[in-house]
């Protein structure tokens, strides 16, 4: 909340100086090194190179005009013209009583909210979620958590995949070799049966291949028989998919799946092909290179033997079906006119990188004005890796299917809780386990930088020690043991200003405050593991703080301090915890 404070100011004093400068970008952040101060501002640089100016003198001129009495001590020019900020204790201590009152958790509302649609998830009709899942679902699922909590208008959309040519087979399958008991029994693996049986007939024997392919074109045509079945797949899937999301604490605001933008798809095509954007090409449509950018840079072309040749993005298949590239175009247009959004963000893995690429320039080519109103953005990610470095499989092979691990997390987690508690009953310890297994494998999914490949290990996920759920769970429980221990309610902590006095007191107050703008810093570059590092370090500073400042033992203002660093820290711990869709539980 001080950055908030020190930022609007040395905004207005910059346009004191400088009226029409674009403020937007003079920001400040915590200073790296506390020797130089608490806050640093390097915007003035940037502003006199592109004056042509001083910028110690500029910085001069703008320290000249800054209104900060009340919040610094001093204000030092340092180097080239950065600006150090130090600020008066009674300044931090009183965003401290402010949080403890409950009037923030140092972060504030975005100032000009945006609506933001987030795209995560995806799974596919008929078939298990699998491990794979568990990074768009989560870091999805995390965004949106952030980008709620900072007061914009979020809109989340999982947009499943149920219409393509899998259910000819399935549907073939459906008729000719579905067992009902299977069904009832456990739908998606019947399901997955008929797909695997079909296929490798289908694969061996032309003629099976176009039974299924005429099963498809009966319900590309509206079969009544094959749109109940279909709808009857959806319906079986779509449990599977309550079930899991239930586990997981996800939910969603839409589910407009493929077969949703049907209708609009020949419409796109035509339109595209009126407008010129897409031209047919060997009985298909596609878009092509307009040649506006240099080969290497151009995503409609490829190298093949030392030539650039055309690799366009195709909206009609030369058998009149459509593809990936017509639905997200259609599913972009929706968007826009459904719930006028100023960002779309598509939280899908890097192996589709070049296919984002290519619909975010065809869009623009197809729609300029309002591709000019929206942001487009693909939030891509890297592969789970097993402790071999190779594809993370189960040990015969098989995808690992994402209910197994969810439910192998909660196992392990109740064994070490178990250990660890005995004397808890059980449901206490199987829900201490639900909440760390689950924790434990959504963290170890954020953690790493989300473009990175990351292996999976169920020792360090679930370990006590180093950047894990189980120690960021464990640290808030500790924080909250000091009242019970005390038999203390955090109602009265506001009453006198903390004196903040000691080293560790201080830099655990300081990275409190820092908390809104790691919010912030993950909603503008889409990376919750800056949020998994903050908490991870503010957990270590507690650790560290109860080492040097006794609390229980401490009397008077010292004791009051050290109490509401306490409070303050839990409710970081667990706002923070919860951004990142990690439920914490008062005892482990």
């Amino acid at each position: 909340m001080l950055h908030l404070t020190l930022q609007a100011k040395l905004q207005a004093a910059v346009r004191t100086v400088l009226p029409d400068a674009d403020v937007t970008h003079v920001l400040v952040r915590p200073c790296p090194d506390a020797r130089h101060g608490d806050y640093q501002s390097n915007a003035l640089l940037p502003l006199a190179k592109l004056r042509k100016l001083n910028p110690r003198q500029l910085a001069e001129q703008v320290k000249a005009q800054l209104d900060v009495a009340e919040v610094c001590e001093v204000v030092d020019i340092a180097g080239p013209g950065f600006l150090n900020f130090r600020v008066r204790p009674a300044a931090f201590a009183a965003v401290l009583q402010g949080a403890v009152r409950g009037e923030h958790l140092f972060f504030a509302q975005a100032a000009q909210p945006r609506t933001v649609v987030i795209d995560f998830s995806s799974p596919n009709v008929a078939k298990p979620m699998h491990v794979g899942h568990i990074r768009s679902t989560g870091i999805g699922d995390a965004l949106q958590r952030v980008f709620r909590l900072l007061g914009h208008r979020v809109i989340t959309d999982n947009h499943i995949g149920d219409w393509g040519t899998q259910f000819g087979k399935l549907l073939l399958g459906w008729k000719q070799i579905l067992d009902r008991d299977a069904l009832a029994k456990d739908a998606i693996a019947e399901l997955e049966r008929l797909y695997k049986v079909i296929n490798a007939e289908c694969d061996a024997e032309p003629a099976r291949l176009e039974e299924a392919k005429q099963e498809l074109v009966k319900l590309q045509a509206g079969d009544a028989e094959n749109t109940e079945v279909w709808q009857e797949m959806i319906r079986v899937s779509q449990a599977q998919f309550d079930a899991i999301y239930g586990r997981l604490g996800v939910k969603f605001d839409h589910a407009l799946g493929e077969s949703f933008y049907n209708p609009q798809l020949g419409p796109v095509v035509e339109d595209l092909l009126a407008r010129g954007i897409a031209r047919e090409s060997e009985g298909a449509v596609g878009v092509f290179s307009d040649g506006s950018v240099p080969p290497k840079e151009d995503v409609f072309l490829v190298n093949r033997d030392g030539e650039w040749v055309p690799d366009p993005a195709l909206v009609r298949k030369s058998d009149g079906g459509f593809n990936y590239m017509t639905t997200d175009l259609a599913t972009v247009d929706y968007r826009l006119k459904t719930w006028a959004p100023d960002e779309i963000v598509y939280v899908v893995d890097d192996r589709q990188a070049g296919h984002f690429k290519k619909l975010f320039l065809t869009f623009a080519r197809w729609q300029p004005d309002a591709a000019r109103k929206v942001k487009l953005v693909h939030v891509g990610f890297g592969k789970i890796l097993g402790e071999d470095g190779k594809p993370f499989k189960t040990r015969s092979g098989d995808t690992v299917k994402l209910g197994d691990l969810l439910d192998e997390a909660e196992e392990r987690a109740l064994k070490a809780v178990t250990e660890k508690n005995p004397d808890l009953s059980e449901p206490e310890r199987k829900e201490i386990a639900r909440i760390v297994g689950l924790g434990a494998v959504k963290y170890a999914d954020l953690l790493p930088n989300r473009q990175s490949d990351y292996q999976f290990s169920w020792d360090k996920m679930l370990a006590l020690q180093g950047n894990t759920a189980p120690y960021l769970l464990y640290a808030y429980t500790r924080v909250r043991s000091i009242f019970r221990k005390g038999g203390l309610e955090a109602t009265s902590l506001s009453a006198q200003p903390p004196v903040l006095n000691a080293p560790d007191e201080i830099a655990l107050a300081k990275q409190l405050m820092n908390f809104g703008l790691v919010l912030e810093a993950v909603a503008e570059e889409y990376r919750p593991n800056f949020l998994c590092n903050y908490l991870y370090d503010l957990a270590g500073l507690v650790a560290r703080f109860y080492e040097s400042c006794p609390v229980l033992k401490a009397e008077g203002a010292e004791r009051a301090t050290r109490l509401l660093l306490c409070e303050l820290t839990g409710r970081v711990l667990k706002q923070g915890l919860e951004a990142l869709g990690i439920e914490t539980t008062e005892q482990m």
